[in-house]
């Protein structure tokens, strides 16, 4: 099965429905575009691309995908952005959530019914899930980015970085290099240009087993989704009797729920702290990423760490 019909198979660009492509100008948005224009038809796709202004590339990129979209007879939308000085996070944090806020706003204006499709590839997956397994221990850390969540869509996720390119060469489509990917400055860069390539030279389909495993996994994580549900019975607190009852691994899972339900964030390190809920008797603990676990009466409840008191002038 090619390229092609291995994307079309996953269902996620759908005849019928309009998609707006996430395009940098790279290699794997540029053989994106090119493949939701030839699925779905120029007339049911957009692309938007982000000048973050951070390379002196960076206008180089943007007049490259300007120049694709007309070749490939696709609306273009450019969205410019500067990083406040005082912005949270780290630097790719920020520029994804921009990056996604534009294309909801696109997607609000031009086709409310969208999906917006993120190229994000086999390779990228096998990065992000080696990455998570070094910086963050649990299960979740094997589960990768899912092919379909809400709008969001990735349909490049059974094809490796390697297809696009091929892809690309193929049909004659010229790509831009960012040279701050294949750099050491940042840890993805490190998975990528050391780790990865060690994995091949154990076994050439390293990253195919690296992204079926989290296929399957994520598969198993629905049925422990269940089984959770089943142990909190619709509450969102637990005795902790009945916690210290259940199998341990349940038991982390149960805290992990509670905590992420209260926080609406990820959080790595609640399900280590089990055994200090345990013994916590009535009384508060911190779980990390803005989650504390509370302990009255014998019920476990989580809720967000409050905020610390401003300094007194």
């Amino acid at each position: 099965m090619d390229l092609l019909e291995r994307v079309a198979a996953t269902g996620l660009l759908e005849p019928g429905r309009p998609a707006i492509v996430l395009l940098s100008g790279g290699r794997d948005s540029v053989c994106l575009l090119d493949v939701a224009v030839t699925l779905l038809g120029p007339d049911a796709v957009r692309a938007l691309h982000v000048n973050y202004g951070l390379r002196e590339e960076a206008d180089g990129d943007e007049a490259h995908c300007a120049e694709l979209c007309s070749a490939l007879g696709v609306p273009l939308e450019i969205h410019r952005a500067s990083r406040p000085d005082d912005a949270p996070g780290n630097l790719q944090a920020w520029a994804r959530d921009v990056r996604y806020a534009a294309a909801a706003r696109l997607v609000a204006a031009t086709a409310p019914g969208a999906c917006v499709a993120a190229a994000h590839t086999a390779t990228d997956q096998a990065e992000t899930i080696l990455y998570r397994l070094a910086a963050s221990p649990g299960r979740r850390a094997l589960l990768g980015m899912a092919a379909r969540s809400g709008r969001r869509v990735r349909p490049l996720l059974g094809v490796t970085r390697e297809e696009t390119a091929a892809w690309c060469r193929e049909r004659g489509l010229r790509w831009r290099d960012d040279a701050t990917n294949e750099g050491d400055r940042y840890a993805r860069g490190r998975v990528r240009g050391a780790l990865v390539p060690a994995l091949r030279a154990v076994h050439p389909a390293a990253e195919r087993n690296i992204v079926r495993t989290a296929e399957l996994l994520r598969d198993e994580a629905e049925v422990l989704d269940v089984v959770v549900d089943a142990a909190l019975a619709g509450r969102e607190e637990i005795a902790v009797d009945h916690l210290a009852a259940l199998p341990r691994a349940l038991a982390r899972l149960v805290v992990r729920r509670l905590a992420e339900t209260a926080t609406g964030e990820l959080c790595a390190r609640a399900p280590g702290r089990l055994d200090d809920i345990l013994a916590l008797g009535d009384g508060a603990l911190d779980l990390g990423s803005g989650a504390r676990a509370v302990v009255d009466g014998g019920v476990l409840r989580c809720e967000r760490t409050p905020p610390l008191p401003a300094p007194r002038t």
